[in-house]
Parts: C-alpha cells; structure tokens; sequence
C-alpha cells in the first residue's frame, strides 16, 4: 500500500527528537502515525512495523476479508465444539463479551447477521424486511458466545452466528499499534483509526495532544474548543459518514442489536477512556443507551468521559459527562 511521510520541524529540547507524522489506508479508513524520533530512518522503520502490525490484525479481524480468521471462527458456529484461535482474536473477543455484559446488550459482537442486512440495504435502498430482521437476530446473542481461557479457544453456540467487532476493532487496533511504538522505544506518539485516537504522553512543550470533534452533522467543521489529551484514548460514533435514507428517513449503519434497526436519531458520542478498545465500544453503546443509562456505564471507567450531542427539530442538544470539561483546552 502507498504511504507517505510528513516531516514537521519540531525539535524536542534537549532530545534532539522530531515530529513525523505518516499515513496511509487501513481498514478502510486513513491511519495515521504521529511519533517523535531522533531521526526519519528510525521513525520510518518504527511506522512501518506499525502499520505492517496494523495489516495483519485486520486480515484476522475483519468480517470483510472472507479468509479472515474471524469468519473461519463464525462458520464453526452450531458444530457444538470449541475451536483454538490466535492470541489477538481471543483478546477482542474476550474485551467484546465484557462490553457485552457491562453495556447490558448494547454493544454486541454477535451482531454480525443485522449488520450484513443493513450492509444490503445501504447498497439496495431497500428497507429489510419484517421476517429477514427477525430472522437475523435469531442468530445473535452474546451469551451464545463462549471463551476458554485456560485453552484459549471459542465456542459460537448457535448455527449461523456472525462476528462483526466493528464497535471496537479500530480502537483495539490503533491501541495495539501505540504499545508496539512503546517497546520498540518512542513514548510520544498518536496514531489516528480512522477517528479512534490513542495518544501517549504530551508532545513536548504542550499539555497534550490536540484533538478536535466533528461538530453535530459535519464532516468538516469542528467544534469551537478542542480537547487536550495524554496516555487516554478517544472514539466518536455517529452517522456522519455512514448511512442510509430509506421512505425520507434516515437510518444510522449503527444497529441497535435490541431492536435489529439502524439509530434513526442524529446523535454523536464522544467517549474518552484509558485504551483505544474500550473508547470505542463505550461511544457505540452510549449510541444506544439513554444518557442517564450511559453516565452508569462509564462511571465505572476511572477517568472515562462522554459527551453527547443530538439534532433535534433543527436544534443541537447537548449533554456531558461532569469530567469531559477536564479534558478541553483551556
């Protein structure tokens, strides 16, 4: 894949370190590298073991890869037996039967037969129907999802189970990539998913890295004020770029695994958590769950915030978390 490279004048004082900031697709979205090195050779080497990293994750991870080793997983379901898989497909799945049960449902890993629905049904611009929603969500469920620690291996229960850890696979991903920058030895670095944004320590001379959020229904325009963030994670789930308008409504590519139907209310959520895996999910479920229900759920996160914004008749609301001002620029 073409990548480039972006080399900003920034010296570290006393280091002699420099800002270098690559890019390239993946998973369908840009990712981009933000690190400060000592030279361009060294921050070249560390980025493409990065995004190399990057690469095989997604060919074990991603649904949309029919080889992938995730769909060789959801074609053993029904067989009624474990089935061995590699350390990172166990991690996220392990990670997503955790949001699972702390979002009561509303993260769900399980998804996957709904979400191929309404794949079509963004193609077509045809509403799925009644049977093949129902039909769908019968083969969903998280608690038809079962981990061996000791063997590190999954049992899908039901025949015709489909994974989809689209709600958290960026965060998880660009996390990943962060800790490889860390041990291989560059401690200030950002990397971008795709908007799932992990960051490390403060670039130097600053508070931290500068982030923007899109503004409610924008793909270009931020918000006025943007955050300041260091060694935590931040994801934003709406229907910005994903979506589909079917009899003058307009449905969300996230599906509500209660009900099998795309959000149809225009509502963006910005999570900010420890590591990329749990930002994510957090901003899909709190797509989902009420406001109040959501304030619950990322209490339970230290140092976890949330905004939430929503078009209404015309109108932007918005609610936060009481923390989420911590994390603004002053």
């Amino acid at each position: 894949m073409k990548w480039f490279l972006a080399l900003l004048l920034a010296p570290m004082a006393g280091l002699g370190q420099q800002k270098y900031v690559f890019e390239r697709a993946e998973m369908g979205s840009p990712f981009t590298i933000t690190m400060y090195a000592s030279d361009s050779v060294t921050a070249t080497r560390l980025a493409q073991a990065a995004f190399q990293l990057a690469d095989s994750l997604n060919a074990l991870l991603s649904d949309y890869i029919d080889s992938s080793e995730l769909n060789r997983l959801s074609a053993s379901s029904g067989q009624g037996r474990y089935v061995p898989v590699s350390p990172p497909l166990f991690d996220i799945l392990r990670r997503s039967l955790v949001a699972a049960q702390m979002s009561k449902g509303s993260y769900d890993v399980t998804i996957g037969p709904v979400v191929r629905l309404w794949r079509i049904a963004r193609r077509t611009k045809i509403f799925p129907s009644p049977d093949a929603i129902r039909a769908a969500r019968a083969r969903t469920g998280y608690r038809y999802l079962h981990l061996d620690t000791a063997a590190q291996s999954v049992w899908l229960e039901k025949a015709g189970m489909q994974l989809d850890i689209g709600g958290l696979g960026k965060g998880f991903v660009a996390q990943e990539a962060l800790d490889l920058l860390r041990e291989r030895g560059v401690q200030v670095a950002m990397i971008n998913a795709g908007g799932k944004i992990v960051t490390g320590p403060a670039p130097p001379g600053r508070e931290g890295w500068l982030i923007g959020i899109n503004a409610p229904g924008e793909k270009e325009r931020i918000m006025p004020r943007m955050l300041v963030l260091q060694m935590m994670a931040v994801a934003t789930s709406g229907d910005i770029y994903q979506y589909v308008e079917l009899a003058g409504r307009r449905y969300s590519h996230i599906v509500d695994p209660r009900t099998g139907i795309g959000l149809t209310r225009r509502r963006n959520v910005t999570a900010i958590a420890g590591d990329g895996a749990t930002a994510d999910w957090l901003a899909t479920a709190c797509s989902i769950l009420s406001f109040k229900e959501s304030l619950r759920l990322i209490r339970r996160f230290p140092g976890a915030a949330l905004l939430v914004t929503e078009q209404r008749k015309g109108a932007i609301r918005e609610w936060h978390s009481d923390n989420f001002s911590d994390y603004l620029k002053k």
